[in-house]
């Protein structure tokens, strides 16, 4: 956990939520009231943000006590109790729903990682993230990739050079911007890894011919082109595949060999899993 983000996420989250005060529960509950509260699952799942819970309550009041019964990465089912807090009303008050948002959320991109990456147990292939993510949460929902089981890709537009289509189309050919990366990170002394997206076997032998990359990623190629340009490839560079991958057909192109599978869906259309914070 990189906490210089995690304290800045939640900052921000606090001051949009908060504005210039909690008006009904300072003007319903004594500023000194005291309770406890429990986080209750109602529904079953893989369970993701609890660390960050952790956080979430420690910022808004360090006096707050958990009692964290279930921890990032279990499987969790109706009825479960994952932790409770005691202490100021007014500040689980205002912790919960950015508990339960961040929580839901990242349950939710866990438990469909983790089914997807079940699949996969009897292939070489692993499950790739992308950068289909909600702006300002990305760095959540990367979190829940992992906790599901499944690997980060590139976090941003920072830490690797992945050329799509468009960017080949931009540099007027493949081999123009393998060549101009390159020697791109030669000027500027870093070093990146390149990856590059091809959307055929013409352009995958273009690659192949000019070679200095280091991934090659087969973007909406059909099971029998994917099985050739994994053979074709033959280990000299890793491969993954993306773009009309789901988990219904995710294993059969597992079975091609490719050492990545790349779905966005896993972080920009699940379903939240559903829990509430309850006093006691």
């Amino acid at each position: 956990m990189d906490k210089q983000i995690i304290d800045n996420f939640i900052k921000n989250a606090i001051a949009e939520d908060q504005g210039d005060g909690d008006h009904t529960s300072l003007s319903t509950i004594p500023a000194s009231a005291q309770g406890q509260a429990k986080l209750i699952i109602k529904e079953p799942g893989i369970i993701a943000g609890v660390e960050l819970a952790e956080q979430i309550f420690a910022h808004i009041d360090p006096l707050l006590k958990l009692e964290i019964f279930i921890s990032d990465g279990s499987e969790v089912k109706y009825g479960d109790i994952a932790l409770t807090v005691s202490g100021s009303v007014h500040a689980i008050l205002l912790a919960e729903r950015l508990v339960l948002n961040c929580m839901q959320r990242m349950s939710g991109i866990a438990t469909k990682t983790n089914s997807i990456v079940r699949s996969l147990a009897p292939y070489k292939t692993k499950l790739l993230d992308t950068r289909k993510t909600t702006p300002g949460l990305r760095y959540l929902e990367k979190w829940a990739v992992r906790i599901g089981g499944g690997v980060n890709h590139r976090i941003g537009l920072y830490d690797m050079i992945l050329i799509k289509d468009n960017h080949v189309d931009y540099a007027e050919g493949i081999t123009n911007a393998i060549k101009a990366s390159n020697q791109y990170l030669r000027d500027k002394h870093k070093t990146l890894q390149i990856e590059i997206e091809v959307r055929n076997l013409a352009e995958l032998d273009e690659v192949l011919q000019y070679g200095n990359v280091d991934r090659i990623m087969l973007d909406n190629f059909n099971y029998e082109d994917l099985k050739e340009a994994v053979r074709h490839i033959a280990g000299k560079y890793i491969t993954e595949a993306s773009g009309g991958i789901t988990e219904e057909n995710v294993t059969k192109y597992a079975k091609c060999g490719v050492d990545y599978i790349s779905i966005g869906a896993i972080t920009h259309s699940v379903k939240s899993l559903d829990m509430s914070l309850k006093a006691f």
